[in-house]
């Protein structure tokens, strides 16, 4: 079942790229007592989350602090490897955290995953982008498959 308005995030590992390579990251606690902008896309290095998608948040990264957001975070099917080269090449540097659910647990929790294997590239993340305020979804926003029209910063800050 797909997560939505007032349901809380669940408590998975996913990974982040460190200075020794993958650090684990426990949802449960990335979520407790924070604003979080959260978006997610179906794959690093792909063209619309690279041209537009990615580039919006790390743009509009100081209107969403001035909002009051704590953290703004961009989660992928990616493994920690690619999410943390794709910030790099990206200029994510500490505005947007890179967040990688390699096998899919965090993306399979909340529904939101998107089966691609018919086209070479397995299964992957909706396009979405939500508030999460202390643990809770207080705004979703759900892109239709290949859509770019709901998902993007403006809109979320729009929601904050």
């Amino acid at each position: 079942m797909t997560i939505k308005v007032g349901d809380s995030m669940p408590d998975v590992t996913i990974f982040t790229q460190g200075a020794n390579g993958p650090e684990a990251v426990k949802t449960g606690e990335l979520f407790k007592g924070k604003k979080v902008a959260l978006f997610a896309l179906p794959g690093a290095f792909t063209p619309t989350c690279s041209a537009k998608h990615l580039p919006g948040y790390i743009e509009k990264a100081a209107e969403f602090k001035g909002k009051g957001f704590d953290l703004i975070a961009c989660l992928s099917v990616n493994d920690a490897f690619v999410m943390g080269a794709w910030g790099k090449q990206q200029e994510a540097g500490e505005k947007v955290m890179m967040l990688a659910d390699g096998s899919g647990e965090f993306t399979k929790a909340i529904g939101m995953e998107f089966d691609l294997t018919a086209r070479g590239l397995g299964v992957r993340s909706q396009r979405y982008s939500m508030i999460v305020d202390n643990g809770k979804v207080t705004s979703l926003n759900l892109e239709k498959p290949g859509a770019f029209e709901v998902s993007d910063a403006a809109t979320l800050l729009g929601q904050a």
